[in-house]
């Protein structure tokens, strides 16, 4: 993601975003946080014009599944763009680690084995109150922030 805080939304310079078809995939596992950056995410892209029959959200059992459906949505060629929203909290094992590594592994690979962008939307969090932070709190909404990427992406993509 971005190295400035995109989470302070500011309209973006891009000409026309209603023809823009993106693809969300939100993980139902904490969906106190998911649904919030879910949120977040469609907030942005309708005040970015983004047509609402051109914003299609998918909902998975858990973060795990965000590499599968992006995927998927990836092949079917429809989409502009994908956003994979989903919210780890470190537990007692290392499951957290494994869960991570594998949904940043996927989404990367959506990335450089298709031609669709897939932004990565995971927060990776150590304690409940961080992921609450980053989904609307203190700390912003990371949903805003993979919104504007999307949009940015998309866009470069358009340019090239």
């Amino acid at each position: 993601m971005a190295t400035v805080n995109l989470s302070d939304y500011q309209p973006l310079q891009i000409n026309d975003a209603s023809s823009f078809r993106i693809g969300i995939v939100v993980s139902e596992w904490n969906d106190f946080v998911t649904f919030n950056l879910r949120n977040g995410a469609l907030e942005v892209l309708k005040k970015e014009g983004v047509k609402e029959e051109n914003i299609k959200v998918f909902q998975v059992p858990g973060a795990f599944e965000l590499n599968y459906a992006s995927m998927q949505l990836c092949k079917t060629k429809y989409f502009d763009a994908i956003i994979a929203i989903g919210c780890v909290i470190r537990g007692e094992t290392s499951h957290f680690d494994y869960v991570c590594s594998a949904v940043a592994q996927g989404i990367k690979d959506c990335n450089i084995l298709t031609d669709v962008p897939t932004i990565f939307c995971l927060l990776t969090d150590d304690t409940k109150e961080q992921s609450i932070a980053r989904s609307g709190g203190a700390l912003g909404n990371k949903g805003v922030e993979a919104a504007v990427t999307a949009l940015q992406m998309i866009d470069f993509k358009r340019n090239l």
